[in-house]
């Protein structure tokens, strides 16, 4: 093996690398960057010398150990859009196989099968539990991309509505990313009361709407407000945990138009809330329109008969339609497709309504147990696995209180409920844990 250069994490020696600018063509290294002002080629970076590789982990262990792990000791009740649900162990085993690991865009379909089938399989998947919703893509970068993408679609759709209304207790992170959209399209947002909605105007195109929405709480009489947004001529995206799925009745089933979500609470880990999987299903309308954005993957025959799959309805820019596409969306989160597709095939509906169901008991016994101590009271209302608790004091100082005690809280929704913290308790929450945190609630005043 040749020597490694002393110093550098790079183990071609010089041989190796005159070897390699022979091969080039070039006569010396600094030839590769003539082309950089010399004052600007090497300037001073100011770091400490190299570590060896064992000093090198240990610092990175260090540096990583001040981070809270919530796989440790401290239980956490944090929700509002990223969950902590129970991966099996065999996820991470069949998305490591470097053939799924490395895949990458399934331009040519006779070199990326396992790709493509994968893909098919999750859009098959995600079909059933979201109601048999007739077009699933491939997927988008997040939720929140997901919706505004949905936004758009419809907007193309009712070029002559310039507006989009969507309801105030749609996620924050989904409000700001639909308006970052809609600002460059020229559409004009009206964000309305979602306890006492106005009427549809004959201007807008469609109405956003989040069930269960950002506090967890489930939208009553949806089907009729649904069909009052159809009579005045717009459409109806409606953002969807897909857990809530396991569980519940899938928005579709109310008559909306468009179903988007995000895939973090299937098989997808926390990862400091990033990246995710932006889930994407709508009617058939849309699709013979040729506007659904997005990959969508395809069944069909190859030359020789057999089943095989290939990108369909291919209406992105990249390398199809250019200025005339549906979106600008370049990916489509497949290694994150892929965890979801692992996850969803070894739970079944059987262990995804399990999941869904121990996350529904297990908060609703927090919340019956927190309503119950004085002062504080939960926002009463039909929810999944969130709940708004009004504490006595300001919930940043709660959640101090609950961290110093070792316990992880929710999160501060003051801004929008008075002295309002959002609390979620999922599957993986103990009775231990849920108690400890009604212990430590009741010493708060």
């Amino acid at each position: 093996m040749p020597e490694a250069r002393r110093g550098s994490y790079i183990p071609n020696s010089d041989t190796d690398s005159e070897d390699m600018l022979r091969a080039i063509e070039v006569d010396d290294l600094d030839d590769l960057f003539k082309d950089i002002p010399p004052q600007h080629r090497n300037p001073p970076l100011n770091l400490p010398p190299p570590l060896s590789e064992l000093e090198l982990r240990r610092e990175m262990e260090d540096i990583a150990s001040r981070n809270i792990s919530l796989d440790g000791k401290m239980p956490s009740f944090l929700g509002g859009g990223r969950y902590r649900h129970y991966i099996p162990a065999a996820v991470d085993h069949i998305v490591g196989n470097p053939s799924i690991y490395t895949s990458y865009t399934p331009y040519q379909a006779e070199v990326s099968q396992g790709n493509l089938w994968a893909t098919f399989e999750l859009q098959s998947i995600l079909h059933n539990l979201l109601g048999n919703l007739p077009v699933v893509t491939a997927g988008h970068y997040s939720g929140a991309t997901a919706a505004a993408e949905g936004v758009l679609m419809t907007h193309r759709m009712k070029r002559d509505r310039n507006v989009v209304m969507m309801f105030d207790d749609v996620s924050p992170e989904i409000q700001g990313v639909i308006e970052t959209y809609c600002y460059s399209a020229g559409i004009e947002i009206s964000t309305v009361s979602a306890n006492n909605p106005p009427e549809v105007k004959d201007n807008v195109a469609s109405v956003v709407i989040q069930n269960p929405n950002f506090f967890g709480y489930f939208r009553e009489n949806l089907a009729e407000w649904v069909e009052t947004a159809h009579q005045a001529g717009a459409y109806v995206i409606a953002s969807q945990d897909p857990m809530a799925c396991g569980l519940f009745k899938p928005a579709f089933e109310y008559g909306v138009d468009v179903v988007v979500g995000d895939g973090q609470p299937l098989g997808i880990p926390l990862n400091f809330g990033g990246p995710s999987y932006g889930i994407f299903a709508c009617t058939e309308e849309f699709l013979h329109a040729r506007q659904v954005p997005g990959r969508l993957v395809g069944r069909t025959k190859d030359s020789k008969g057999r089943d095989c799959v290939v990108l369909i309805m291919t209406t992105r820019e990249q390398h199809i339609k250019r200025a005339r596409a549906t979106s600008n969306i370049t990916t489509n989160s497949a290694h994150n497709g892929f965890r979801m597709a692992a996850y969803l095939a070894l739970m079944g509906s059987y262990g995804l309504n399990k999941a869904a169901e121990l996350s529904f008991q297990k908060a609703h016994y927090a919340a019956r147990q927190i309503d119950g101590l004085e002062d504080y009271s939960v926002l009463p209302g039909r929810f999944f696995k969130e709940f708004v608790v009004q504490c006595p004091i300001e919930p940043v100082q709660v959640n101090q209180k609950l961290y110093e005690a070792g316990i992880i809280g929710g999160i501060d929704v003051s801004d929008r409920i008075p002295n309002g913290l959002l609390i979620c308790v999922t599957e993986m929450n103990t009775k231990e844990e849920i108690d400890w945190l009604v212990q430590e609630l009741a010493k708060i005043r």
